[in-house]
Parts: C-alpha cells; structure tokens; sequence
C-alpha cells in the first residue's frame, strides 16, 4: 500500500524515514510564516498523490528544526530537497511552477 500521507521529519526522525524510503521523497523546508511554502504545499500534496505511491511527500518545518535546516544548506523557504535512496539528488528553492517540480521527479523515476 503507497504511503500518501505527508510524513512531518523532525531531526529525531530525519535519518531513519529518509534511510527507509525506497522512491523518491520531496522534502519540503518550510514554515508557517512563509507565504510561498503555503502557495506551494498543495501542489507538493497533489505531485504526490498522483504518483501511484512513487514519490513521498515530507515537511520539515525549520522554526522547529534548525539544525536540520542548517545541515542542508537552507537559507531560503520553501526549498525542496528530491530524495532518492536516502541521499539528496536534487533541489529547488521557492515556489516554483508544477511543471518544475513535475521535471524533477520525472528526471528522478
């Protein structure tokens, strides 16, 4: 049975969902004072639904996971980190269009 439920990753959790995931993972930085990481959540949401249980969507929010944030580099909100076999293959930074997102799983599955 696919996993379409969003998994929330703390950095108690982080290495372990990350380590256990075969697909692709979208893991979504964000916070909730951020108003693009709002505009691009449903998107991630529907990416991941529609991928037949291939691509897992998770958050981390960074008010609550600094130190997860600082070990990827992130400076700005939303960035998403593509995930594949536990190591980052890819990203992007801000709400970017669907079809950017959508080229980057495709690029990945």
């Amino acid at each position: 049975m696919a996993n379409t439920e969003t998994v929330h990753l703390t950095e108690e959790n982080f290495d372990q969902t990350l380590g256990r995931d075969t697909g692709v993972m979208m893991v979504d930085f964000w916070a909730e004072w951020c108003g693009p990481c709002r505009a691009i959540a449903p998107l991630l949401e529907d990416l991941a639904r529609e991928s037949a249980g291939k691509v897992t969507l998770a958050k981390v929010n960074v008010d609550e996971n600094p130190g997860l944030a600082a070990r990827y580099g992130i400076r700005s909100i939303p960035t998403i980190l593509f995930v594949k076999g536990g190591k980052v293959a890819d990203q992007v930074i801000g709400a970017v269009p669907r079809a950017k997102l959508q080229a980057k799983l495709d690029a990945l599955a």
